[in-house]
């Protein structure tokens, strides 16, 4: 039987930061739902006299929110680079903290 031969193992740091530089929302995504999830669990903690359900759901809307949110935000991005690389507008890319959609070009 014949095994698979990979080119690379990836550990998850190096994929995380490989993905990083693909999408660079995604690890922003996932920072606003760790602090969204952490808020929500502070607020329930400290007191209030709702239930219990009332704050999962809560905190499930506002944390779903956040990464839809910011999965939005990077599709628009890419596709408004993509949109000014056809047409020209864009040769080189920008010193710019979003210039990641710019760097297989």
């Amino acid at each position: 039987m014949m095994q698979k031969q990979w080119k690379y193992l990836e550990d998850h740091s190096s994929k995380l930061t490989r993905k990083a530089k693909e999408a660079p929302f995604v690890p922003n995504g996932m920072a606003g739902f760790a602090v969204t999830v952490a808020c929500r669990l502070y607020k329930l903690k400290s007191g209030g006299n709702s239930k219990m359900s009332l704050h999962l759901i809560h905190m499930h809307v506002a944390a779903q929110g956040f990464v839809v949110g910011a999965m939005t935000l990077g599709t628009s991005y890419s596709r408004i680079c993509n949109i000014l690389l056809d047409r020209g507008v864009l040769f080189t890319p920008v010193n710019s903290l979003f210039s990641a959609c710019l760097i297989d070009w």
